[in-house]
């Protein structure tokens, strides 16, 4: 058990390491219509000022990019209580953009503990940064007040600012920007596709914590949906919890398919191992799909990524998320 906790401690070391550090071997620039900007290949840390906030992000841009080619923009969205360095060491979608050549966002939530707003109204910036301060003298207090109480923040408008910035910066694929989050991280994730259904060709979700939007969910298209979710999740049931409005996960997922319009009756995904089972929804408007995987042993964890060291349960290896999200997403540009 020591040693295991020894190689994550030296893992998340390195990850840190390697984000305070210039990495300017690949530094070119490079005179193009879609981008003439000096760019830094690997992970650099970033700050972006939306509605008055300092927000923050990590970039990793593979070394084989170029920018005079658009490519794919994966946004991976952390946890309640985790951060934009642990999604990258969770979800190792860096290391599958080495091989397809797409970029990766990691935003960084607000609040102690960090989160996402996945349901309730923005108040103005100046409030948002007085509850800010609150809930950071006193961390406990923070934690106590619960996963439910979002951060009073318009982490929409953040994550549209973010897009923009991200397509002045990098030559970016319009039609090929998707999002993936793991637990409040999936629930923003699902909030994006309902409201920026414009801008998001699909999405991607992992043990994911959905809360109910103000006004409902109408996105302006039919999007495409992927999820992962396991049956012995200890922090977001799979049955789900209707005394705090979770829904059950296959309720959630045939809600999807109704709202994208396709067959009621999902068929059985092919193919899959060990304790993974899936369905798809298919026959859906505007060549939508929603796909659903259960892991009949999973807990609250990123299947086929690193290991996370706390009591969430079991990291399935039985059928790797980010390498699955990464097919389902190529075959779902925005039309």
């Amino acid at each position: 058990m020591k040693k295991r906790w020894l190689i994550y401690c030296i893992a998340a070391v390195v990850l840190l390491a390697s984000l305070s550090v210039v990495q300017a071997q690949s530094e070119t620039t490079v005179a193009s219509a879609c981008a003439s900007a000096a760019v830094v290949t690997g992970a650099s840390k970033h700050t972006l000022d939306s509605d008055g906030l300092a927000r923050e992000y990590i970039v990793y841009v593979p070394q084989r990019y170029d920018p005079a080619q658009p490519v794919s923009l994966i946004m991976s969205l952390h946890g309640f209580a985790s951060s934009d360095a642990q999604q990258v060491l969770w979800t190792q979608w860096n290391t599958i953009a080495d091989e397809e050549g797409f970029i990766v966002v990691y935003p960084q939530g607000m609040g102690s503990p960090a989160r996402w707003n996945t349901g309730q109204h923005p108040i103005p910036a100046g409030d948002a940064q007085q509850v800010e301060q609150e809930t950071s003298d006193n961390p406990l207090a923070g934690l106590l007040a619960g996963f439910f109480e979002e951060v009073p923040v318009d982490d929409v408008a953040f994550l549209g600012h973010l897009l923009d910035q991200l397509e002045t910066d990098y030559c970016i694929d319009p039609a090929r920007i998707y999002v993936n989050g793991l637990s409040n991280g999936g629930g923003m994730s699902n909030r994006l596709a309902c409201e920026l259904a414009d801008r998001i060709a699909a999405i991607g979700t992992v043990a994911g914590a959905y809360t109910e939007l103000p006004g409902g969910c109408h996105p302006s298209r039919p999007v495409p949906v992927i999820a992962f979710h396991g049956v012995i999740d200890p922090i977001v049931p799979y049955e789900g919890n209707p005394d705090i409005n979770f829904p059950a996960i296959q309720t959630w997922a045939a809600d999807w398919a109704a709202r994208d319009q396709c067959d009621p009756t999902p068929q059985v995904v092919e193919g899959t191992v060990g304790a993974v089972t899936g369905v798809r929804y298919t026959g859906c408007a505007e060549n939508a799909e929603v796909v659903l995987y259960t892991i009949a042993d999973g807990g609250h964890t990123w299947p086929g990524g690193f290991p996370i060291p706390f009591f969430v349960g079991k990291t399935s290896e039985d059928i790797d998320a980010s390498a699955t999200m990464w097919a389902f997403f190529s075959a779902h540009p925005l039309h």
